[in-house]
């Protein structure tokens, strides 16, 4: 069965089964991570110094309480 017929099926497909087909592709895509989910050099740096950042300045940033209030305001304008 080709890619195209099997997108085409998908909306025939009950509920469950959708689900059970998402599960099984998001089981495959946590299989294909090709670097076993260790940490770039870059991405550990980044990490690194968001960590001195906020060690240095714990309330330097906004609650998440204030950030969702905030967003959802602007979704319901």
């Amino acid at each position: 069965m080709s890619t195209a017929e099997i997108i085409a099926e998908l909306e025939h497909l009950t509920p469950a089964d959708r689900a059970k087909v998402q599960a099984k592709l998001d089981q495959l895509a946590g299989d294909a991570w090709l670097d076993g989910g260790e940490l770039s050099d870059a991405d550990r740096q980044t990490l690194d110094a968001a960590i001195a950042d906020y060690q240095r300045s714990p309330n330097a940033g906004t609650p998440w309480s204030e950030v969702k209030a905030r967003l959802q305001a602007k979704l319901r304008s």
